[in-house]
């Protein structure tokens, strides 16, 4: 991936300049050229830098750096202006610094040192968890989806350090505060921190001829360990049909999503994106060749399946691939793209939406099953929007979110979170029931 010079970022982020740079060297009276060009329209489609917007910026900088009750650092006072800079675009935009940016490209590569959970940092400092991690630090000690954690180690989460504290030598302790619908009050939870290798697919046989495998998240190797455990399912013979979880899977590569739909369709669209820049327009379609030979696909969703996982549900169904049952998904419709920069640090800005192959955008209203399934014990709690007395885990939910096209829409409810067994074999019921669908027009032909 190419690495941006903080200059390419000027126009940006001239806004975060701090005070001492102004009084060496006049503000221009108009902005500065970043780079030449030769595009003749180039000067007039060029941004306009907001010098108005510049200068109170520097106003109320000085005003921190000479009136506040303690002393400041320039730097520190930098990042929070960077910060600042992305932190009302959504809640997906961010600034890393280098810790935070190499973390970002561990997780994504499956091995990273913590305690194995998705987050979402709120407008308070919050982090709400999007979901745990199977087999992780997290998932044992029983984090939930739609948990928050407010502090780490008894200290409140801090703007600047985020989420980095969870990070740690693997067997040091941490002990979260945990705020959790049902619960009276917040409570502690201790974990061990380990590092965290997530096998990203697991597979198994439900009954003979039906197979079932459970996706985690979308990482580097995934579509390659997909494809094996297809393969070793199919090894007694081909199957008659594949329940597809993706349960609280927070999503993860894009690309990775893509090649796991093109490995069970023959044709078709995928996903398409969407953004202002035609550099963040894409479309991605299926190459001959399925790997289940037509057999039927049931995908298993809940309120915790978010972004490439909703890609793969949505890819799916809208070719009539496969049936999709649980509770309606998190509705993160959004694609963000990490810019690295030549410090290190590195800026992860949403740049389009999703959309399905029927046009369908995902932002905000996520996809509704075809067959719903309720949890046994009335639903496990969310973020922080109520309806009927539950709270709900939601894209829709969080503050400055994106608006989604059919954001609104007349019968709208957010999903459940959809833990144990029991939606499985609500799956594998659906499952037999399209394969003897299938089976019965074949059966009649040969007749």
């Amino acid at each position: 991936m190419p690495r941006f010079p903080l200059a390419i970022l000027t126009v940006a982020l001239l806004a975060a300049l701090p005070a001492w740079a102004q009084q060496q060297a006049p503000m221009p009276e108009t902005p500065p050229v970043v780079a030449p060009s030769d595009d003749p329209d180039a000067a007039e489609n060029a941004p306009k830098v907001p010098l108005e917007e510049i200068r109170r910026y520097v106003a109320v900088f000085n005003a921190v750096k000479e009136a506040y009750v303690e002393p400041v650092e320039d730097k520190k006072l930098m990042q929070s202006a960077i910060r600042g800079l992305l932190l009302d675009l959504d809640p997906h935009s961010t600034y890393f610094d280098k810790a935070d940016s190499e973390a970002f490209d561990e997780q994504a590569n499956g091995a990273y040192e913590g305690i194995g959970v998705e987050l979402m940092q709120q407008p308070d400092r919050t982090l709400l968890v999007v979901s745990p991690i199977d087999d992780t630090p997290a998932a044992k000690a029983g984090i939930k989806s739609g948990d928050l954690i407010t502090a780490i180690d008894g200290k409140p989460i801090s703007a600047e350090d985020g989420m980095e504290p969870l990070r740690g030598v693997p067997g040091s302790k941490i002990v979260l505060t945990i705020v959790r619908d049902g619960m009276p009050k917040p409570f502690d939870v201790s974990l061990t921190r380990e590092t965290i290798r997530v096998n990203s697919v697991a597979s198994r046989m439900l009954e003979p001829g039906y197979g079932y495998v459970r996706i985690k998240a979308f990482q580097t190797d995934t579509a390659a360990e997909f494809q094996r455990q297809i393969d070793k399912l199919q090894q007694g013979g081909k199957l008659r049909g594949l329940v597809l979880d993706l349960r609280s899977n927070p999503g993860g590569l894009l690309l990775a999503a893509v090649q796991v739909a093109d490995d069970l369709l023959d044709k078709g669209g995928i996903v398409s994106t969407r953004g202002r820049m035609s550099i963040s327009d894409s479309k991605f379609d299926a190459t001959p060749g399925d790997r289940l030979n037509g057999a039927p696909v049931v995908v298993l969703v809940d309120a915790g399946s978010a972004s490439a996982s909703e890609v793969l549900a949505g890819a799916l169904r809208d070719n009539g691939r496969a049936r999709v049952v649980g509770s309606r998904t998190f509705g993160k419709g959004s694609v963000q793209t990490v810019l690295p920069l030549d410090n290190g640090d590195s800026v992860k800005l949403t740049t389009a939406r999703y959309y399905t192959p029927s046009g369908k955008s995902i932002q905000a209203s996520g996809i509704v099953p075809d067959v719903v399934v309720k949890p046994e014990t009335g639903g496990k709690p969310g973020s922080v929007v109520e309806q009927d007395g539950q709270l709900y885990i939601t894209e829709a939910t969080l503050p400055g979110h994106l608006r989604g096209d059919e954001e609104g829409a007349a019968g709208y409810a957010p999903g459940d979170v959809l833990d144990g067994d029991a939606p499985i074999t609500a799956a594998l019921v659906e499952l037999k029931k399209v394969a003897t669908t299938a089976k019965a027009p074949s059966d009649k032909q040969q007749r």
